[in-house]
């Protein structure tokens, strides 16, 4: 997959959802990288690559990570209404000069397989992955 193609289907298949891109060459832009309010998504191919992207549907309650791996890109769908495994959820001020919301990323626990041993053999959920889930508020 070549890096106008990965654009391609971020602009086709994530123009609904909230999100945000870090492309390699430069600092995110909140003017053109992120994604939120209504705002579609719509990523202009650039000098650089795109290095990973997130995006959230509210009504899908999906969670879309999109990673640059060595000379491909990894997309990793998270339905955050499995029961499969526990959800819970933790905001973030970002770092993003004047941005007036807290980033928000859930974090996926399994049960284990087996008792933890440090943990007097008692059953402890084991954190699998955190994905990004939204923007929340609207003033850090």
């Amino acid at each position: 997959m070549k890096k106008k193609d990965i654009v391609k289907i971020i602009n086709k298949d994530y123009k609904d959802y909230d999100g945000y891109v870090q492309f390699s060459h430069r600092r995110i832009d909140k003017e053109k990288d992120i994604f939120c309010d209504g705002k579609k998504v719509e990523v202009q191919d650039e000098e650089g690559f795109i290095l990973e992207a997130h995006f959230y549907s509210k009504t899908k309650n999906e969670s879309i990570q999109i990673r640059q791996v060595n000379d491909s890109w990894l997309i990793s769908t998270t339905d955050l209404t499995s029961k499969e495994y526990d959800v819970t959820c933790q905001s973030y001020i970002s770092d993003i000069e004047k941005f007036p919301y807290a980033v928000k990323m859930a974090q996926i626990w399994e049960e284990p397989e087996n008792e933890d041993e440090f943990c007097e053999n008692m059953p402890v959920l084991k954190l699998k992955k955190v994905v990004f889930a939204g923007f929340e508020g609207g003033k850090k």
